[in-house]
């Protein structure tokens, strides 16, 4: 159980602390309480949450208590991004929907039913004022500057405000509220992480160990998997999206993505990694990973069917046999019939941003007819039969 629930973790602290725990509780006759947090500042969930949501998994398989603590709070007044400003706040109804869609999909991984969901806004806004000063005189500013991303800030003169030095603290606070044995993240959660356990020393409480899972790169290959960069898979995304996807990583990522994406047994993770040592194509492994993902988010005769479609789509047919998808030009937003291509892109794929959508037109990425388009603001004609593709994997045909 132990090498089990160690497999894959970056940063355990302190490092005999899970079996000092694990030992405890069967002392004491009782269930680890095992905390995830989030703010719920976007509303869906990707492969890289996946890999916390994973380990947690395990432990509840192995009888323990996961508590996710929606940070309904935290959210509407914003955290330190780790960059050089804060997150956005967001409204109590965007911190709803996002919390109810988060929710929704964390059934994708973990038992939901077994799973207690608690809000942070609960014991937080019932806060004095007294009391969050109180709390705040539990940490020095010393302790918050060795936050890199404080430090940082703090050494290039980077504006740094009050409520992002004070948003540690509430998260920590979290960990005293609900007794916590352990608290998972990513890596870039360590700090975050760390302060529950101290604040839960100062209210005498057994402190929480912290266990930080490795941050999973998204489809570029070099930042971490997040929406806001565009590099996601998401837990929901339809399992055509998903195999196309993941066939499109760097070959740098293929182990990473066999050791944190896929469910593959230890002998079948090493003898994947094997025949990419002795030269086997990256392609080949890319279907069997992507086969792997989709069928945990969907199924089986769902990769099955992926991959077929895959195949057909981009690796057997010329430009005019591919299969694409029915846009009736009335549904369009345009004037006479004609619309500038950034707009038309735009429209047929509203989840992308227009200035995505521009770099993408400006780098070749946009075929109108099997011919690309390079400018932006070229008027286009909207006539029958007209066929676009927008990037890697999306056609579309105007009727």
């Amino acid at each position: 159980m132990i090498n089990q629930l160690k497999e894959n973790v970056e940063i355990i602290l302190p490092e005999n602390g899970l079996e000092e725990k694990l030992k405890q509780a069967k002392e004491e006759n009782r269930k680890l309480i095992i905390k995830l947090g989030f703010d719920p500042t976007a509303p869906d969930l990707h492969l890289g949450h996946a890999v916390v949501l994973k380990k947690l998994k395990q432990f509840q398989n192995f009888g323990h208590q996961i508590i996710i603590v929606v940070g309904s709070f935290t959210a509407r007044i914003g955290d330190p991004t780790g960059k050089n400003k804060a997150r956005k706040p967001l409204t109590v109804e965007e911190v709803q929907h996002n919390a109810e869609t988060y929710i929704n999909q964390l059934s994708k991984v973990i038992d939901v039913e077994k799973t207690k969901i608690i809000f942070n806004s609960d014991w937080l806004d019932a806060l004095h004022f007294s009391e969050v000063i109180q709390l705040m005189s539990k940490v020095t500013v010393a302790q918050l500057m060795h936050r890199n991303d404080f430090n940082k800030r703090f050494m290039e003169n980077t504006p740094i405000a009050m409520h992002e030095l004070v948003y540690p603290i509430l998260q920590g606070f979290d960990s005293v509220k609900i007794e916590c044995d352990i608290e998972m993240g990513g890596t870039d959660q360590l700090f975050n992480c760390t302060m529950g356990r101290q604040l839960q020393e100062t209210h005498q409480i057994s402190p929480q160990i912290v266990m930080c899972m490795p941050l999973l790169k998204g489809l570029d290959g070099k930042e971490k998997m997040s929406k806001s960069l565009n590099n996601i898979i998401g837990l929901t995304d339809e399992p055509n999206e998903m195999f196309g996807k993941t066939m499109s990583i760097p070959d740098s990522l293929i182990e990473e993505f066999i050791d944190l994406t896929t469910d593959f047994s230890n002998e079948e993770r090493e003898n994947l990694k094997l025949k990419i040592k002795n030269g086997e194509n990256p392609m080949n492994i890319k279907k069997l990973i992507a086969k792997n993902i989709i069928s945990q988010y969907h199924d089986f005769e769902s990769a099955e069917s992926a991959e077929d479609f895959f195949v057909n789509q981009f690796q057997n047919k010329n430009f005019e046999e591919k299969v694409f998808e029915p846009i009736l030009i009335h549904s369009l937003n345009h004037v006479n019939n004609k619309m500038i291509l950034v707009e038309l892109c735009h429209q047929l794929k509203n989840n992308e941003s227009k200035s995505f959508i521009r770099r993408l037109i400006e780098s070749g990425g946009i075929q109108i007819n099997n011919e690309k388009i390079t400018d932006p603001n070229q008027e286009i004609e909207l006539i029958k039969e007209t066929k676009i593709k927008i990037g890697k994997r999306s056609f579309f045909e105007l009727l």
